[in-house]
């Protein structure tokens, strides 16, 4: 082989050679992203699921229904187990 023919073996072996050590660190970063993305997805999942709660929770309050349904269990419930109790003692 003559000296033109080794320095372009030369150049296209150091030429592959970044190629695929670039190639290897660019897999390692999008493995690295994906993870990241997964822990961000299930995040996201859990901050929507709270979100939903509070919604639930905001609107049982707001409407007549949650408003009639939070003062029963607040006030005529502990009232009505105390004459539940008291009845029981006569007996």
């Amino acid at each position: 082989m003559n000296v033109a023919e080794w320095i372009l073996v030369a150049i296209l072996s150091v030429t592959l050679f970044i190629f695929l050590v670039v190639g290897i660190i660019l897999m390692l970063k999008i493995l690295e992203v994906s993870d990241e993305v997964k822990r961000v997805a299930v995040k996201g999942q859990y901050i929507a699921d709270n979100a939903n709660d509070v919604v639930t929770n905001v609107k049982g309050m707001t409407s007549i229904g949650g408003t009639v349904e939070m003062l029963v269990d607040k006030y005529v419930n502990p009232k009505i187990k105390e004459k539940i109790k008291e009845s029981k003692e006569k007996e």
